[in-house]
């Protein structure tokens, strides 16, 4: 490989990597924004004795993300695996709220 091509592979590779990094950031300040509205669910739900979790709609959001990432060529079992470990954070807050808020 030639001295040009490599210079050129690398400013593909920087390109690409930081295009990968704007990415990351995005997703950091997307799952930030998500968990301010879970914490608000969670608070909203100890508040009114309702359960953390929601078998129903957790099925449904996975069902749905999974579509959604077949139409996005994303692998819906990863997508599956990844929203699974999301509510799994989210139901533990959701718990934790619930053994910190004063009973009526």
């Amino acid at each position: 490989m030639t001295a040009d091509a490599i210079r050129r592979a690398a400013d593909l590779l920087r390109g690409h990597r930081e295009s990968i990094d704007r990415l990351d950031a995005i997703l950091v300040f997307t799952l930030a924004e998500r968990f301010k509205h879970t914490q608000a669910v969670g608070r909203l739900k100890a508040e009114h004795g309702l359960p953390p979790s929601d078998p129903a709609r957790e099925a449904n959001q996975i069902c749905r993300l999974e579509r959604l990432a077949a139409e996005a060529d994303l692998d819906p079992e990863f997508a599956r695996k990844f929203l699974t470990f999301i509510i799994s954070e989210v139901i533990r807050h959701h718990e934790s709220h619930l053994e910190n808020t004063p009973k009526s």
